[in-house]
């Protein structure tokens, strides 16, 4: 369909009868086309862009509570107010990165499918030994989306736990900690990473559990052996049937063997996809 859409772009004088296209039989058919397909359309005609900008158009693009996010976005917990915004204007607000809780989480809709995305900070994280600077501080750094992570230097026992509590819009969702082992900085304007800290993550796997309210309870584990890159690491996924309740999420991240020390990890955030869109978009070594 994109390569449809592409092929037929062309300015207004050189598109032939586009333009006289009523623009309710338009509107249907772009009814059919994703968001970013639509807007590729409104260049054909007039009437393509007078239609690619009807409200019963993109209210099917948008998850079934975007009240409930457009809520959020402004600072309420609960269905946002009526507001002046046609529904092209909303999903493009709720594309854009809409902190919450503090700012320490953010949410937005991925712009090509408007699956719902979010990310929580290590500043959200409850993490064992954190407020001891033997052990862990907070680093600040331009490769978080948020501007800091949480360094660990050495410590026994490793722990983070996390959750929320958020209206994710029905579907399939997977969950993945993005993780960084080695310290990367910058000399002279390139990026440099230090290893000096790193060790302990080959002697025993890290241990992943997700457990939503729902009742599913998700077990994983793994090494940590790639120091010097960014690495989002798959915990679980989970499955969301009615968006107008809140799904509880609640998961942790160890390695609590004691017979040996582990350090030199950052750790940046947990990010939430909808399923299948970390293989189409996100690279394992970014953001």
């Amino acid at each position: 369909m994109g390569s449809w859409i592409s092929s037929i772009v062309r300015p207004e004088e050189e598109a032939g009868g586009l333009g006289d296209l009523p623009e309710s039989c338009v509107a249907e058919v772009l009814l059919y086309l994703d968001p970013l397909e639509i807007c590729r359309a409104a260049r054909l005609s007039r009437a393509f862009r007078g239609a690619a900008s009807a409200d019963f158009v993109w209210e099917t693009k948008l998850p079934k509570n975007y009240e409930y996010l457009m809520g959020l976005a402004s600072g309420e917990r609960r269905p946002g107010k009526e507001t002046s915004l046609c529904k092209k204007e909303i999903y493009a607000r709720l594309c854009r990165p809409n902190p919450f809780d503090g700012g320490t989480k953010e949410f937005w809709l991925e712009k090509s499918s408007g699956g719902i995305c979010l990310s929580i900070s290590s500043k959200a994280l409850l993490i064992t030994g954190i407020d001891d600077r033997r052990y862990w501080k907070y680093l600040p750094t331009d490769e978080s989306r948020f501007g800091m992570v949480a360094y660990l230097q050495q410590v026994w026992w490793f722990e983070v736990n996390g959750g929320i509590d958020f209206c994710f819009p029905a579907g399939t969702y997977s969950l993945f900690v993005r993780l960084h082992l080695g310290r990367a900085s910058k000399r002279f304007g390139h990026r440099i990473c230090s290893s000096e800290h790193v060790h302990g993550w080959d002697r025993k796997p890290v241990q992943f559990q997700l457990s939503t309210s729902n009742g599913h309870r998700i077990l994983s584990q793994c090494y940590l052996n790639k120091p010097g890159s960014w690495i989002l690491y798959h915990a679980g996924d989970f499955v969301v049937d009615n968006c107008n309740a809140p799904t509880t999420l609640r998961f942790s991240m160890t390695q609590i063997d004691c017979t040996h020390t582990k350090g030199g990890l950052c750790v940046d955030s947990v990010l939430i996809y909808p399923k299948g869109f970390r293989q189409r978009k996100v690279s394992s070594t970014s953001m």
